[in-house]
């Protein structure tokens, strides 16, 4: 693919492109918890919470509180409405999710909704096939601000981006200790906040059945957070779904279309975190650019395990055999795959969603490298693209580049500038990674013996993780309606 062919294209590779006036990648919970919080403070009509989970238990500052209210989540949201009496709180979370969250030690959320404000609406999102996971994680703010992509608000994923192996705030609401976790979101307002706001509220009338009006531009700041420097400014971005088929509503595989359009076009270079590696279509797309004599160098970042023990069997299992493809695929030695470790050596586990291409396409979102982020799940990525009509495209350019940059240096534990005195020496981004490895916090690179003992019956299991709605399920969304009804029961009391 040539430089003048685009990427991003509305009804293929992504839903629509929007403006914003600001965007800021924002990397690890730290951050962006704070300026979550710092955000919904400013809001002045209305707050829409979408995610796959909320624990309302989290901190939003657990080293110590710097903004007003609250500093729990769910006692934040309570509070709010009380102080900003034109104000309602839509919160929106997937209800098998909601479910597991119970043996978690968390009050389910429609039994918190009874003794909450009227002003506070919490829905369980049970508009999805059999199976499926709605896997979005949007925050949306008078539809003026929006964030979108990695983090859920919810337990285990607060961290700072040194991941320090002593860092005592990393514990649970039950007091157990967590280990550290690597992460990304963005932020961005103007008319990319409103496209997201437009696709939040869609959600949650699939959700409900109630619709939400949009919200006319509010005179005023933007509740932009204080303190976030924006990464970019007048910027268009691409917004890129997954949707799964129902019997009323056709599949969208944008997400997927968009992945493969980005290891199509990569000329030198393509970066990518992710939580999994599981989807052989985008496994293949990759080993058919390593087999090419003059193919991009190709460096992915994953943990060095699943998340439990299911996952593993699933998840490591697929990743083990789409590794011996992309080795056995790899001739010319242009593919690094790494996991992080902490300066003691522990795994740091990675849930960013990530893909930088060249210095053209910049990629941020909820959907992993496997099966259900493609077809089955609901998924809503970020991306911004350099094209030859970009008015500031060599700025952009540079600023892709060094969001590729922080996030390596946050795992290897360098110095940016050493980063770059090192690439501008090897000219090789794989290189100057194999450079700056060494003791301590860095990056580990998977070999065959590494995954060795990780083949399982459960890998590239189509009931774990499908490609597309199975037929059957197409009539069998769980739509909660037992809740629905306790719910109304509870309201009316």
């Amino acid at each position: 693919m040539s430089d003048e062919q685009r990427i991003l294209t509305p009804g293929e590779t992504c839903w629509q492109i929007a403006r914003a006036d600001r965007l800021a990648c924002i990397v690890d919970a730290a951050d962006y918890f704070r300026y979550a919080k710092s955000a919904m403070l400013q809001a002045r009509k209305r707050i829409v919470l979408i995610g796959w989970d909320f624990d309302t238990r989290i901190k939003f500052e657990p080293q110590g509180k710097t903004l007003e209210g609250p500093d729990r989540l769910g006692r934040f949201l309570s509070w709010l409405p009380k102080v900003r009496p034109d104000l309602d709180i839509y919160l929106l979370k997937w209800n098998v999710g909601a479910f597991a969250a119970i043996s978690r030690g968390m009050t389910p959320i429609f039994v918190v909704n009874w003794i909450t404000d009227r002003r506070l609406h919490f829905e369980m999102d049970g508009a999805h096939p059999l199976g499926s996971a709605h896997h979005q994680k949007i925050v949306v703010i008078d539809d003026a601000l929006a964030f979108c992509g990695g983090i859920d608000m919810t337990v285990d994923r607060w961290d700072t981006g040194d991941h320090r192996d002593d860092n005592h705030y990393r514990t649970k609401p039950n007091g157990n200790r967590y280990g550290p976790w690597h992460d990304a979101t963005t932020a961005v307002d103007g008319a990319a906040a409103k496209a997201i706001g437009a696709l939040a509220r869609a959600r949650w009338q699939a959700a409900t059945g109630q619709r939400l009006a949009a919200i006319d531009a509010i005179a005023g700041d933007t509740p932009w957070p204080d303190g976030l420097e924006p990464t970019m400014r007048s910027v268009d971005v691409g917004i890129a779904r997954t949707f799964p088929e129902l019997a009323d509503r056709a599949e969208v595989r944008e997400i997927e279309a968009l992945y493969l359009a980005a290891i199509a076009g990569a000329s030198r270079s393509l970066y990518i975190e992710s939580q999994y590696l599981a989807s052989r279509t985008l496994a293949e797309a990759i080993a058919a650019r390593l087999r090419e004599p003059n193919g991009p160098e190709i460096v992915l970042v994953l943990p060095r395990h699943a998340d439990g023990w299911l996952e593993q069997q699933a998840m490591d299992g697929a990743r083990r055999r789409l590794l011996h493809l992309l080795w056995k695929a790899d001739t010319e030695n242009r593919l690094g795959v790494y996991y992080p470790v902490t300066d003691a050596g522990n795994p740091i586990y990675v849930h960013a969603k990530v893909l930088v291409m060249d210095d053209r396409l910049l990629r941020v979102g909820s959907s992993n490298l496997n099966n259900r982020s493609m077809g089955f799940d609901t998924e809503c990525d970020l991306a911004v693209e350099v094209t030859p009509a970009t008015a500031n495209g060599d700025q952009l350019r540079e600023t892709i580049l060094g969001i590729r940059r922080q996030l390596i240096c946050e795992h290897l534990g360098a110095d940016p500038a050493k980063f770059d005195t090192t690439l501008t020496e090897t000219s090789s981004l794989l290189r100057t990674v194999e450079a700056l490895r060494g003791d301590g916090r860095t990056l580990v690179r998977f070999e065959p013996e590494t995954v060795e003992d990780e083949d399982s019956p459960l890998a590239e299991n189509e009931l774990l993780d499908p490609e597309h709605t199975p037929p059957s399920l197409w009539d069998k969304p769980l739509l909660s309606r037992g809740i629905r009804r306790l719910k109304a029961t509870g309201a009316a009391r």
